[in-house]
């Protein structure tokens, strides 16, 4: 037991450096964040302001809610903005243990995995939000007037861009499916109206049931699904000419 203990000692501490590390770096980070919170925030209320013109200001209802909401949006920020050192960390804590061609692929994924996340996230700022918020601020009128609430607001952008980052990963989770071998590559296409109709309602549950969003997220997920299928049938092509 103690032989044991003594052989975990190392990898105990360098767990610890490197969580240490990562903390001190988000911490610095979201500091940092707060420090342009205004700007921050007005970047994020930007796409409201440009769907209704007419909407002069936000509100909100508590005392603390200000606060805590730049506290929130600071934080999330602050974890983005170190992501890279985030991962250089994961990856110093593991790849001493992964051989080389381990390593190749780990960085394979990680590369790919952030890159399909980022497009995402981009992808619904820039593209789907604006028009989410062109949808709803449409009800508006002389016996409607909308006084949207700055916390409830920002966990809504925060809600989407998270959203659309994480499903975006679906083409990668393809590929490495059929690279490891869990299925083969054609599993994809003859059980595609499946996985249609579950992208349908994945894209329902993550943009909390809102009609627009779901289509807006929907529809680029075919594209990806599909696009996925083909880089899958390229793996496999690879992999039996490899063999």
């Amino acid at each position: 037991m103690i032989a044991a203990l003594e052989h975990f000692a190392p990898h105990h501490q360098e767990l610890r450096k490197r969580l240490s590390r990562s903390f001190l770096v988000i911490i610095v980070t979201t500091v940092i964040a707060y420090l342009f919170i205004d700007q921050i925030a007005g970047f994020c209320m930007r796409p409201l302001f440009l769907a209704y013109p007419d909407l002069g200001h936000m509100v909100y209802t508590k005392l603390t809610e200000a606060f805590i909401s730049y506290i929130k949006l600071a934080l999330l920020v602050g974890i983005a903005a170190s992501f890279p050192v985030l991962l250089y960390q994961s990856w110093m804590f593991i790849a001493p243990g992964l051989l080389d061609h381990e390593q190749r692929l780990a960085r394979q994924i990680v590369l790919w995995a952030t890159l399909l996340f980022v497009a995402g996230s981009v992808f619904a700022f820039f593209i789907v939000l604006p028009k989410v918020l062109t949808f709803f601020m449409g009800y508006a009128g002389d016996n409607l007037q909308p006084m949207p609430k700055l916390g409830l607001y920002l966990t809504f952008v925060a809600r989407m861009v998270l959203a659309f980052g994480i499903a975006f990963e679906i083409p990668f989770l393809m590929v490495m499916t059929v690279k490891t071998g869990l299925v083969n590559h054609d599993h994809f296409t003859t059980k595609r109206k499946y996985f249609y109709l579950a992208i349908v309602v994945l894209s329902f549950l993550l943009t909390a049931g809102e009609l627009t969003a779901t289509v807006l997220l929907a529809f680029p997920l075919f594209g990806l699904y599909e696009a996925g299928i083909a880089v899958g049938r390229i793996f496999a092509q690879k992999t039996s000419e490899q063999d």
